[in-house]
Parts: structure tokens; C-alpha cells; sequence
């Protein structure tokens, strides 16, 4: 039922947004923030659970604690990033939201190289 709460949530804010666009711009882009800061809040309840599936996860299988802090710290920048770029890009700045997504791209790439690095040693000690 919470997809019903947040996507009607999303909807007012379209449709209240949609409307100030035309005489005051400026509320507009303030609408679409406060919305998706409130439907991110309500997605902290999601995030919890996660981290104690992961934090389980890591019990029962033998995987680096890195490992999950990894993961987690990728699926924070590309959720924040696109939070923030399609608010640029909501405002009209497309070119600061693309900035945007790309340097989270690069950020990711960044994050990964220790567990790129980790599976290429595996491979190798296959190899030899």
C-alpha cells in the first residue's frame, strides 16, 4: 500500500507543480523538492530493512564487511545523484543535472575498483 501512498503523493506534487509553472516558476522547482524529499524520507523505513538483510547476509556468508560498505556507499551516490540531477533538470539546468549524473558515474567507477581489483586477483589465482 505504500506504492499507492508515495505515488499519489507524486502525482499532487505534478499536478501542484504543473500549475505554479505557468505564473510562478520558482514555487514550482520548490514543490518538486519538498516531494522528493518527503517520498525520500518515507523510503528510510525500505533503506532499514536493507541494511538488515545486508547486515544478515554478511553473518551467514563469509564476505567482507568492505564488501557490503562498498555496495552501500554505490547505491547511496546513484539514489542522491539522480535526486539531484533530475531536480537541475526539473529547474531547467539540464546541463548541471547531466554534470551531475556523470560525475556520480565516475564516483561509482571510482567505488568499484576494490572489488574489480578482488575478483582480478581471484582470476588469477585460478589461472596459476
Amino acid at each position: 500500500m505504500d506504492i499507492i501512498k508515495i505515488s499519489a503523493l507524486g502525482i499532487c506534487g505534478v499536478m501542484l507543480g504543473f500549475l505554479l509553472k505557468g505564473t510562478r516558476p520558482e514555487y514550482a522547482s520548490l514543490v518538486t523538492m519538498t516531494i522528493g524529499l518527503t517520498i525520500l524520507g518515507l523510503a528510510a523505513g525500505k533503506v532499514a530493512y536493507l541494511f538488515e538483510t545486508l547486515d544478515r547476509l554478511r553473518k551467514s556468508v563469509s564476505i567482507d564487511g568492505s564488501y557490503i560498505a562498498i555496495l552501500l556507499k554505490i547505491i547511496g551516490v546513484t539514489y542522491i545523484g539522480q535526486f539531484c540531477a533530475s531536480i537541475c533538470k526539473d529547474a531547467g539546468y539540464q546541463a548541471i543535472g547531466a554534470q551531475i549524473e556523470l560525475f556520480c558515474k565516475l564516483s561509482v567507477m571510482v567505488l568499484s575498483m576494490p572489488v574489480l581489483l578482488a575478483i582480478l586477483d581471484t582470476i588469477s589465482e585460478f589461472m596459476v
